[in-house]
């Protein structure tokens, strides 16, 4: 009878300990570095699944000073929760808070090795994360450079891992190169919760509380893109999370959202958080060495997006996302979008090709629109790259600090490949007489189809007498080049957002040929603009004030020109020799 007595207090007793150890401390108080001790218990709390954050147990070994540079060093611990210790540091447990003596330590930041027999974690420690909680209530912002690469300790980051959701995996594959390029991991296992059709999400997001699962978002919407952490502390509205740097990007203005954990795949090299992104819940302000912080409340002003497919025999499909506002995240981003709409469909309306538009909507200023014909998907896919290239001069803004608000584009599927074959190019003389008429003849086949002929009148002007000029026909882009247009427009070769937005609409259409008269000229440029043959004087005078804006290209100027064959796509470059003569 004792004995069983006995035992029931023992089992009482346990239950009572395992209550109080489960009790999240609540307390702001920071333990310094200098009342650590190696062998000391702490416990450190993130979220295993769902939203709940659950404690596990470490074992204080001590602190690595100056580890991650000059003032900042790195609290080391062993993971003694069996649990963990199977799994080690996981990627989405980055910024899990560390309590020791009931106080604040630090926050779980960093991988310390890979496949090490006993499983360790590096722990950024209180102080510095209110060091960033300080610069984002301050709203610094100057970005500070700081570096996270820890390469000769062994030591690396549990930088989050990226979640794509609303891509198929052919996309996700796709831009995982150019996304890696821009420092972020990324993975299409995760997902985002489900919203009505108002887009507002169904998912109740608990009140965030250090140990909590919290995400940062590039993207949201029928797209998301986000890396999911832990918040390691709250102060009314003011957060830090991560105990890491995301990007090292300094002062942003990203979503902050909230996240529910589905589950944790343990792996030898690096184990991960399976997620699901929330909604919106405020905004990340500061990205930095120790951390990443923010204010709960509303998020931050995006680039909405909207792409809208139209096939025939097809409903209508449209997709809807907004994206942070950066300018080399924003185009990659953009592009994935228009990507998925054009690569990730089963429809097959777009095989025989199609018409991208864009309407691209600047505050205060007019509408930029563009326009581009593809052959077909795997056509767009060949040209991804110049694709997202153009895409990040359209939306660049080197002289005002405004991004586009709204980007609509337009996919149009064709009835016909536009594809056609050039099969002659002549002039019907070769020399005339200022005032004549000189003919262009075009023949071309269309992609598996009928042949068609076309003749242009060329007017010669008098004022051409005496020159030898080219008759040259060539896709619009190819000609830009040559009369001396740069590929991308540089900003020191503008002085204003206005004339930068003049310049692009400036281009030549990208479909059909151009058909030009043009001569070989020196071409004196101010601000794209170009003037043949201008004075050496002039030139000297306004090179000598300011060299980038005004340049010396050898180039040609066109004299006369005309759009042939629009709707089409042909690479051919031909060029005429004509004589004019009195």
């Amino acid at each position: 009878m004792a004995v069983r007595t006995l035992a029931r207090l023992a089992a009482f007793f346990c239950i009572v300990v395992s209550a109080v150890s489960a009790t999240q401390p609540t307390t702001r108080e920071i333990l310094p570095l200098s009342e650590l001790r190696a062998g000391q218990k702490g416990e450190v709390w993130t979220v295993f699944r769902g939203t709940e954050p659950e404690p596990f147990t470490v074992e204080i070994t001590g602190v690595v000073q100056n580890a991650l540079g000059p003032g900042k060093s790195l609290i080391l611990a062993e993971l003694t929760d069996e649990r963990v210790q199977k799994m080690g540091a996981v990627a989405g447990m980055s910024g899990s808070p560390l309590y020791v003596n009931g106080k604040l330590a630090g926050a779980l930041s960093y991988q310390v090795q890979r496949f090490e027999t006993v499983r360790y974690a590096g722990f950024t420690p209180a102080a510095d994360l209110a060091e960033v909680e300080a610069k984002a209530i301050a709203s610094a912002a100057a970005p500070s450079g700081e570096s996270s690469v820890i390469a000769s300790t062994g030591m690396q980051p549990l930088r989050p891992v990226f979640t794509l959701s609303g891509l198929s995996p052919a996309v996700a594959e796709l831009f995982a190169p150019k996304l890696a390029a821009l420092g972020l991991t990324t993975t299409s296992l995760g997902g985002s919760l489900s919203s009505d059709g108002d887009g507002v999400s169904n998912f109740q997001a608990p009140p965030l509380r250090p140990g909590g699962a919290v995400a940062v978002a590039l993207a949201t919407g029928d797209i998301t893109l986000a890396g999911t952490g832990t918040v390691s502390t709250i102060d009314g509205e003011n957060m830090t999370a991560f105990g890491h740097p995301m990007m090292s990007l300094g002062h942003v203005a990203l979503p902050m959202c909230a996240a529910e954990i589905v589950t944790i795949l343990p792996s030898n090299m690096q184990s991960i958080k399976v997620a699901n992104t929330g909604p919106v819940i405020g905004t990340i302000s500061q990205d930095r060495l120790s951390a990443v912080s923010g204010t709960l409340g509303a998020g931050p002003e995006m680039t909405d997006v909207e792409v809208i497919v139209k096939s025939s025999g097809a409903e209508q499909r449209t997709l809807k996302f907004s994206v942070a506002r950066q300018e080399f995240l924003t185009p990659v981003l953009v592009a994935t979008g228009v990507s998925q709409a054009i690569l990730g469909s089963n429809e097959a309306g777009l095989s025989k090709g199609f018409l991208l538009s864009s309407d691209i909507s600047f505050p205060s200023k007019p509408l930029l629109a563009t326009r581009a014909l593809y052959s077909g998907p795997q056509g767009f896919q060949q040209g991804l790259n110049q694709f997202v290239q153009d895409l990040a001069q359209n939306l660049q803004n080197p002289y005002e600090k405004t991004f586009p608000h709204r980007v609509v584009f337009t996919v149009e599927a064709l009835e016909q490949s536009p594809i056609v074959t050039l099969d002659m190019f002549q002039l019907s003389r070769t020399t005339a007489r200022g005032g004549d008429i000189v003919q262009a003849t075009l023949a071309w086949r269309d992609y598996q189809g009928g042949s068609h002929r076309q003749v242009i009148d060329i007017p010669v002007d008098p004022a051409w007498v005496g020159r030898t000029v080219d008759v040259v026909l060539a896709p619009g882009p190819v000609l830009d080049e040559l009369s001396g247009r740069p590929r991308t427009i540089s900003a020191a070769q503008l002085r204003s957002f206005d004339a930068y937005l003049a310049a692009l609409r400036s281009e030549r259409a990208p479909d059909g040929l151009s058909l030009a008269v043009v001569e070989r000229t020196s071409l004196f440029t101010d601000q794209t603009s170009a003037t043949p043959d201008a004075p050496d004087s002039i030139e000297r005078i306004a090179r000598t004030a300011d060299e980038a804006r005004f340049r010396q290209v050898e180039a040609v100027a066109a004299l006369w020109e005309t759009h042939v064959l629009p709707g089409k796509l042909s690479s051919a470059t031909l060029r005429r020799s004509l004589t004019i003569v009195e």
